[in-house]
């Protein structure tokens, strides 16, 4: 084989999975924030997760995408494992599209169909309105060009007239325990190190269709294919929170249950998925020709009635699968210093730029309930300054405010990285807001410890204290504020998903500003009365001004969003 095939073979590949991931993409451009609505909602019983997972899956064409999501989901709470756990199922079943689609790329000769589709694609995407569905027909252009016109010819033109190649794989028994553990680890590490099953699903089905890879051998490369797409989503996850790491493996549960169930029965299984298709078992193994010609369809077949029939089995013991999972991830007994550690974003890009915007809304809601509790250390700050536990708050305020800015440099660049992708104008759109959303709760940060700073000072440098009535008007204030900043993360958490009444915010917002401004009159009339010195009335209002401050910054965050009153369709 000389280096011109080689590198052929390789472009080949390559236009697959540009191909696969420009598809992909288009289709989750187009269809993106509905089902991943869909995929939260339609989860009432096991059934109907799996229905979801399924449906989800064969409309993006990614069953990592559909992974993911879900433990997006279930890492904020808006899904349970049981119900993660089904819509995995389901996704297995969904991602059987995607060999069908390349079985027809073999079956066919659609070279002409693919340029025609390439053609349209590339116009489509300079139109505004259509630039998602021409990246879509773009990428299945490249798909079955990939598949069809290169790398099925080219590996036709080396390998099926190699006869050490037709040697080699012969030499191999496919009744032998030995070769089934080799292929099956095979097709394991090769689709964990491509990272892409469906490229590795393409080399097999490619092999089989030119006679060059027994069928036998063929389908236990799939079963190892089944294995090793789930790896990727455990290496992931490896860093992520409890739930985060349940779910990936209970993706690969499941999957290595199935291989070795079926492994089990092998022969009368894959019988059975001849006799579906209508193929004859003993002429794949004996014609070559005939192996030739069904080959693909086969190894599609066998791929859906696999997945097919480990959801159906497998949807049984829901419960029990989780059970299994719970005991063996087991949560991490985490100290306070790893509360600066982030939930959603380590696991890093999703596997396109459009479902990581997920994982950073749910960031972000994570920042505004930690801004929150800032807040309340301020509020017991002020509580216990005469106490002997001042400093020890005053510290975990200090470090709270280190956490702030640690989380909008980290959430500001992965919003960054997903700009990087190709987004969708809405996306785009999306992205400039949650970047303003990090900036505004960053600052809020900043007011709660310039509030504890003022705290401390008048305690260290003032021999006197704040009167009765000052108190109650600064817990009057904070009050106010502690209302703003939960009606704030109403908004922030739920405000695409329900109506939320953001009059409730502009209303305590306005009521902070009039207090402040009553409270800085009062201060002028009650220096001059003498009830306090003047030093005492700046302590006053440096923290009556601040606390106006927080709430300017609250209101900053919500108009940031972008959601409107009964219209919760924005940020």
């Amino acid at each position: 084989m000389d280096m011109t095939t080689i590198f052929t073979l390789l472009g080949s590949l390559a236009l697959l999975m540009f191909g696969m991931k420009t598809l992909s993409e288009g289709l989750q451009k187009m269809a993106g924030s509905q089902l991943r609505n869909v995929l939260q909602k339609m989860t009432a019983n096991r059934f109907m997760g799996a229905f979801t997972g399924m449906f989800v899956t064969a409309s993006i064409q990614s069953s990592t995408a559909t992974t993911l999501m879900t433990v997006s989901f279930v890492n904020a709470g808006l899904l349970t494992l049981a119900q993660a756990i089904s819509i995995i199922l389901g996704a297995h079943v969904g991602t059987t599209v995607t060999a069908w689609i390349m079985s027809l790329g073999m079956t066919f000769e659609i070279g002409a169909v693919a340029y025609m589709a390439a053609f349209v694609g590339i116009i489509m995407t300079y139109m505004k309105q259509h630039k998602n569905l021409g990246e879509f027909l773009f990428g299945m252009a490249f798909l079955f060009l990939g598949l069809g016109t290169l790398l099925k010819t080219g590996m036709a033109m080396e390998l099926d007239k190699n006869p050490d190649v037709i040697a080699f794989f012969q030499t191999f028994d496919p009744q032998s325990i030995w070769t089934i553990a080799v292929f099956l680890l095979i097709g394991t590490v090769l689709t964990l190190c491509v990272q892409s099953s469906a490229a590795i699903m393409a080399i097999t089905m490619t092999l089989c269709s030119i006679g060059v890879l027994p069928i036998e051998l063929g389908i236990i490369l799939v079963l190892g294919e089944n294995i090793g797409t789930t790896i990727t989503s455990n290496i992931a996850a490896l860093n992520a929170n409890v739930s985060a790491r349940r779910t990936a493996f209970s993706h690969m549960f499941i999957n290595v249950v199935g291989v070795f169930w079926v492994l089990c029965v092998l022969h009368p299984f894959f019988t059975m998925v001849c006799h579906m298709v209508g193929c004859d078992v003993d002429m794949l193994s004996t014609n070559v020709d005939y192996a030739k010609t069904n080959g693909s369809v086969v190894l599609a077949a066998f791929h859906s009635a696999f997945n097919v029939a480990n959801t159906f089995l497998m949807i049984w013991f829901v419960p029990q699968i989780e059970k299994i999972v719970c005991k063996v991830i087991k949560p991490k007994v985490e100290a306070e210093d790893e509360e600066a550690r982030l939930s959603f974003i380590t696991m890093g890009l999703m596997q396109t730029p459009e479902l990581s915007i997920l994982n950073a809304k749910q960031e972000i809601v994570v920042f505004g309930e930690r801004c929150q509790r800032m807040y309340g250390l301020v509020q017991e700050l002020m509580q216990t300054e005469k106490g002997e536990n001042f400093n020890k708050i005053f510290s975990r305020i200090e470090k709270y405010e280190g956490i702030t800015d640690k989380m909008e440099m980290e959430i500001a660049g992965y919003l960054n990285q997903v700009s990087e992708g190709r987004l969708s104008l809405e996306s785009k759109t999306e992205v400039q807001r949650m970047l303003r959303v990090v900036s505004e709760m960053e600052s809020i940060g900043d007011s709660c410890y310039n509030l504890a700073r003022t705290i401390s000072r008048k305690r260290q440098h003032s021999a006197t204290d704040f009167t009765e009535k000052q108190y109650e008007h600064i817990q009057n204030m904070m009050v106010l504020n502690e209302e703003a900043l939960i009606q704030m993360n109403i908004v922030v958490k739920y405000g695409e998903q329900r109506y939320v009444d953001l009059n409730k915010s502009y209303n305590l917002e306005h009521e902070i500003n009039n207090y402040r401004t009553q409270l800085k009159n009062q201060n002028i009339i009650d220096i001059n009365a003498h009830l306090y010195d003047y030093q005492m009335g700046v302590y006053y209002m440096d923290i009556i001004a601040e606390c106006e401050k927080l709430g300017d910054y609250v209101i900053n965050v919500i108009e940031s969003t972008g959601i409107k009153e009964k219209k919760a369709t924005g940020f």
